[in-house]
């Protein structure tokens, strides 16, 4: 799906505005450096730029140092591409807009760094965005959802939320590992990965095609709450007994996939009886993730819901969502000096007010 050049109405209440106003948006939390810039006219976006670069390590999971290297480097020549791609010069951008948490902090201070720069130099207002938010938000605002049940699940998250009270009100989370962070690390462990994605699928995905057979793998889900560090406990313990049989670890990782993604599925059904809601969006990088869309799709028509599944340009992280996110803030004159602006790196989704959410 590309989304360069679309329009969308925006989903949310803003302020009139006169003129048209344009945005870029740095994203930086993690293994994306991303830059997106984005077109306001009237109460719809134009997409104008989503350019990104990401760290993959060599072996092991995410180095935070490593990670933040890569994107001091490669930060000049993405803010350009998208500049080029974008057809303007910084002097023609209204405001930049920054993630500054959740994430790691070495990688934050990257884009924070850049963002304070572009900000002082060129005299732009600066707009400070949670990363958790800018998920919810560009999914909305490309699906055209107004009041969803959120299930956000990523590297670093997992929960379940709705809007209220001009706030993001988490119903159910992980009590210990994120769900993305689950599948790495047992694919890391097994020697399945890096590289963690094979041709569009995750190393566990590909490992689950080898079988069809499934055994019983620790279930644990605690009212709307989710627990993994059992289940992976679990499978890497059966994985090393098998002792490289590759129809066990396929047996292994199908067992493994359908028990994290059906303990999902249940809290986001109870999460769904509970608030009468009948929009499901689905946001964050393991939203891409072609069986959980399957599962997801069948749970919506069961209970005659609207689904809507974050398409891969924007389930990941990408700067396209901090720059949409930054002009819901800055229309509401949510801004912030460069010498002010701080990294969170646990930048809780329910911390603040967000003044266009009913």
């Amino acid at each position: 799906m590309m989304l360069r050049g679309r329009q969308f109405q925006i989903p949310v209440q803003i302020p009139p505005v006169k003129d048209h106003l344009i945005v870029l948006g740095i994203e930086s939390t993690s293994h994306t450096f991303g830059v997106g810039i984005i077109e306001l006219n009237n109460h719809s976006v134009r997409v104008l730029a989503n350019v990104s670069s990401q760290y993959k390590p060599v072996k092991g999971g995410i180095h935070p140092s490593e990670a933040s290297q890569h994107h001091v480097n490669v930060a000049h020549s993405v803010v350009k591409k998208a500049l080029d791609d974008a057809g303007v010069d910084v002097k023609s951008v209204n405001a930049v807009a920054v993630a500054v948490g959740p994430g790691l902090g070495p990688c934050l201070r990257v884009g924070a760094t850049l963002a304070r720069f572009i900000s002082a130099y060129w005299n732009k207002p600066l707009v400070a965005v949670n990363h958790a938010v800018a998920h919810i938000e560009i999914g909305k605002l490309v699906s055209g959802m107004v009041d969803p049940l959120v299930v956000y699940i990523s590297g670093g998250n997992t929960l379940v939320a709705i809007q209220r009270d001009k706030k993001y009100r988490v119903l159910g989370e992980t009590l210990d590992i994120p769900l993305g962070n689950l599948l790495d690390t047992f694919a890391r462990e097994v020697g399945l990965a890096p590289p963690y994605v094979v041709s569009g699928k995750h190393a566990v995905d590909v490992c689950a095609e080898w079988s069809s057979e499934f055994t019983p793998l620790p279930f644990t889900v605690k009212g709307s709450d989710l627990s993994f560090s059992g289940l992976l406990t679990a499978a890497l313990r059966m994985a090393r007994e098998s002792k490289g049989d590759r129809a066990l670890l396929g047996k292994i990782c199908n067992s493994l996939r359908e028990t994290v993604f059906n303990m999902l599925i249940e809290v986001t059904e109870r999460s769904l009886m509970l608030t009468g809601k009948k929009e499901i969006l689905l946001v964050g990088g393991v939203a891409s993730n072609t069986t959980l869309r399957e599962k997801f799709k069948v749970l919506a028509e069961f209970y005659g819901c609207r689904y809507y599944g974050t398409p891969p340009e924007i389930a990941g992280d990408n700067g396209l969502m901090i720059a949409y996110t930054g002009l819901l803030s800055y229309l509401y004159g949510r801004t912030t000096r460069p010498e002010d602006l701080t990294v969170k790196q646990r930048f809780r989704l329910d911390e603040e007010t967000y003044p266009w959410l009913p």
